[in-house]
């Protein structure tokens, strides 16, 4: 079955934008000019245009055109941003320690947050984040392998998963809960910690324009880490 038109052309252009044709902030085509290359009318690319809008993936600049937007997953609290610039923006030394990289079935969570069947091989990694050699994020994440189909490939020493992912597979959207816990004895052992020492959990799941490609779970001591941000307000 053939795709409407206004598919065609949002397909076109995220494909467009995933191997990297059309790059942050790059001008797309106008409306006139996919509405000639898809032999569409112009209600229809302005369509496509509009929900690719609406998905974030692209801004709407008053009398200048459309455009990439920047491919940064967030919510409309917080940014997500890569631990090691994080760290080192502190002027600290950041570290990783790799726990173990493997290839699993799906349980039916995480199948569920993954949108993939239940059973089926899906990527896990477990790592341990450090700043100043002393542990502040024990990071466990699944991952979509026919997303990201090299993701256990990435040295993660070099990389972090989020820079790994951000290259592979573009990232448009994110969702996370936020909650205090209890550490595991396991969890406690990886981090360094007094198992009654309470810690910050955020159980991560990021998108790109093909569907869901990661589901994490990051567990922060609390005495070694906060979460801050900024916003604006509309009285409009």
């Amino acid at each position: 079955m053939i795709a409407a038109k206004f598919e065609q052309i949002k397909q076109y252009i995220c494909q467009q934008v995933e191997n990297g044709t059309l790059k942050e902030h790059d001008r797309v085509p106008s409306e006139n000019e996919l509405s000639q290359q898809f032999v569409c009318s112009r209600m229809t690319a302005r369509r496509a245009i509009t929900e690719l809008c609406d998905t974030g993936l692209l801004v709407r600049s008053q009398g200048r055109g459309t455009f990439v937007a920047t491919l940064k997953s967030q919510t409309s609290l917080m940014e997500i941003r890569n631990i090691s610039d994080e760290i080192r923006e502190r002027g600290h030394d950041y570290s990783v320690e790799v726990v173990s990289l493997d290839e699993v079935a799906a349980s039916q969570d995480v199948a569920i947050t993954l949108d993939v069947e239940t059973g089926s091989q899906v990527f896990c990694s477990k790592l341990v984040h450090l700043e100043n050699n002393t542990p502040v994020q024990l990071e466990v994440r699944y991952v979509n392998p026919r997303l990201v189909p090299d993701y256990l490939s990435n040295d993660f020493t070099l990389h972090t998963p989020h820079e790994f992912l951000s290259m592979a597979a573009p990232l448009t959207e994110a969702e996370h809960i936020i909650e205090a816990v209890m550490p595991t004895s396991l969890t406690a052992k990886m981090l360094k910690l007094a198992q009654y020492e309470p810690c910050l959990q955020i159980k991560r799941r990021t998108f790109s324009s093909k569907g869901v490609v990661s589901f994490a779970t990051l567990t922060h001591p609390s005495s070694r880490f906060r979460i801050g941000g900024r916003f604006s307000v509309n009285n409009g």
